[in-house]
C-alpha cells in the first residue's frame, strides 16, 4: 500500500475529528483560565505587581529550575497570596502548567529588544523576553498602574479589560485550538 502526503494528511485530519480519537487527545482545559483572570483583577485593584506565564507546549525547565517549586493547584487565592508584596515568593514570576502552578519567583529572561519604550517595567521585560523564545502567554500587573497585559510571540498587548484578557487566554487554551497545535505539531506543519 503506497500511501502519499496529502492523503495521509487527510486521513490524519478526519480522524482529528473523529469524536472517538478526540476522546483519547488529552487536551488541557481552559477552567483555569477564570482563576487567573479573576486574581489578576484583583491584584490589579491592590497595584500588586504580577508575572505569570502560562505555558503551552514549549517547556521552559531551565526557568522553572530558578524558583521555588509550588506543586499547587490554580486558585485566585493562592495566586493572590504569592504577589502579596509581603510574601516572600512576590519576586519573580509564576509558571502555570494546566492547572498547577509549578513554581514561584522563577526568573525570566529580558528582551534584548533596543526598540521599546524606556518607560516600560522589569515585569515586562521579562515578559516579552520570555515571549520571544516560547510559546508560552506571559501576563503582566503593573504594580505602578495595575495595568494587564499580555506578552505573547515577542508582542506586548497593554492596557487589557478582564473581559478582553479572559477571551484571549480561552481563546489560546480552547480544546479546538490545542488539537490543532497538537496535530500541525505531529505533522511538522509549525517547523
Amino acid at each position: 500500500v503506497i500511501i502519499f502526503q496529502p492523503e495521509f494528511r487527510r486521513l490524519l485530519l478526519y480522524l482529528g475529528q473523529n469524536p472517538v480519537v478526540q476522546k483519547l487527545v488529552k487536551v488541557q482545559s481552559p477552567r483555569f483560565i477564570d482563576e487567573v483572570v479573576d486574581a489578576a483583577s484583583d491584584l490589579a485593584k491592590k497595584n500588586y505587581g504580577a508575572l505569570i506565564v502560562l505555558l503551552r507546549d514549549t517547556g521552559i525547565r531551565s526557568v522553572v529550575e530558578t524558583g521555588i517549586t509550588v506543586q499547587a493547584k490554580v486558585s485566585k487565592p493562592m495566586l493572590v497570596s504569592v504577589f502579596n508584596p509581603r510574601s516572600p515568593l512576590h519576586d519573580g514570576a509564576v509558571v502555570i502548567q494546566g492547572d498547577v502552578i509549578l513554581a514561584a519567583r522563577c526568573q525570566l529572561p529580558l528582551t534584548q529588544n533596543p526598540k521599546l519604550d524606556p518607560a516600560l517595567g522589569m515585569r515586562h521585560r521579562a515578559a516579552l523576553g520570555l515571549s520571544e523564545q516560547t510559546d508560552s502567554l506571559i501576563l503582566v500587573v503593573s504594580e505602578e498602574t495595575g495595568m494587564l497585559s499580555l506578552a505573547e510571540n515577542g508582542i506586548l498587548t497593554r492596557g487589557l479589560t478582564r473581559e478582553s484578557l479572559l477571551k484571549r487566554l480561552k481563546d489560546a487554551f480552547s480544546p479546538k485550538v490545542q488539537k490543532k497545535r497538537v496535530l500541525a505539531d505531529w505533522l511538522g506543519w509549525n517547523s
